[in-house]
């Protein structure tokens, strides 16, 4: 089925694409979030392979765009674009199962997953959350270049400077998970450090995958071990 495309807000950025698998469901959802250090020049078609493969997996695949810094982005709209993009589910005329929402996202994406899944203002709350080398610590992020100062250009500042985003944006900072969550990482992973993820994972309990010989982007070849991986998780969750 060719994906439909929705906008939750007025801004350009502020659309989603459904991906339905056949027959009448309802149909559990993931949510995906894509990455690219939360810059402008990437956008949703990161995560397009993974949503053609999550639809004919039987699941429905809601592709997010959000605002990215650079096209209106920052904190906190970013973040409010995807709390907004997950809660417009509720009003799709879809067979959607809203009782099973997970989200995945990739690197920045993996940011913006696990923030969203601690939301306790959330319409459309997630059920299990996957982080796919994801930048889960924004001060250590800020503190070791990941992404090369975007940290701070999303946060307007480094955590000296503007504690109270980082407390607010960082998923580190706001545990313990509210749900089931999986993180998977390559250990030779040059742009975010796989220590990232195994530090989160013994901080909040959630379950870790890292995958040897692995880098940054073979999570988002839908043959990969890494998205295998994702997927065997999400069929349990």
């Amino acid at each position: 089925m060719t994906p439909e495309l929705h906008s939750y807000g007025p801004h350009r950025s502020q659309t989603a694409e459904l991906s339905l698998p056949g027959g009448l469901g309802p149909h559990s959802v993931v949510v995906l979030i894509h990455g690219g250090c939360w810059r402008r020049r990437y956008d949703r078609r990161l995560m397009d392979a993974l949503a053609v493969d999550l639809a004919g997996r039987g699941f429905a695949a809601w592709n997010c765009e959000y605002r990215r810094v650079g096209a209106g982005g920052g904190w906190p709209e970013t973040g409010a674009d995807v709390a907004a993009a997950i809660d417009a589910l509720a009003g799709l005329d879809a067979p959607l199962d809203l009782r099973r929402v997970a989200a995945v996202g990739h690197s920045a994406g993996g940011h913006l997953a696990l923030w969203a899944a601690g939301r306790d203002d959330a319409r459309v709350p997630l059920t299990a959350v996957v982080g796919q080398a994801a930048v889960s610590d924004l001060d250590a992020a800020a503190a070791q270049g990941v992404c090369g100062g975007m940290v701070e250009r999303l946060l307007g500042g480094a955590p000296g400077e503007v504690p109270d985003r980082y407390a607010a944006a960082s998923p580190a900072r706001r545990l313990p998970l509210r749900v089931p969550a999986l993180l998977v990482h390559g250990d030779r992973d040059d742009t975010v450090p796989a220590a990232m993820s195994r530090d989160f994972a013994a901080a909040a309990g959630c379950d870790l995958a890292e995958l040897a010989g692995d880098g940054h982007y073979e999570h988002l070849e839908p043959g990969s071990r890494a998205w295998a991986t994702v997927v065997e998780w999400l069929e349990r969750h």
